[in-house]
């Protein structure tokens, strides 16, 4: 597995767990840890969590040797 692919990954898992905590809690990690999710920096992790998304989305169609 490539490195890109495993930060792509790290990202997606603390994305999960973020939507997690405010589905079951109300409490957004990303914006406590941040300032708000109005500012730059948080703006700036939520697209990256994102595209590592659509990144991922890659591991449906390919083979398991492909990405090795």
């Amino acid at each position: 597995m490539n490195t890109l692919l495993k930060i792509a990954l790290v990202l997606v898992i603390i994305g999960a767990l973020n939507w997690g905590l405010v589905g079951f809690f109300q409490f957004d990690l990303i914006a406590a840890i941040f300032g708000g999710q109005g500012t730059i920096i948080s703006r700036i992790i939520y697209s990256l969590i994102g595209l590592s998304g659509l990144y991922t989305i890659t591991l449906l169609f390919t083979s398991e040797k492909a990405r090795m």
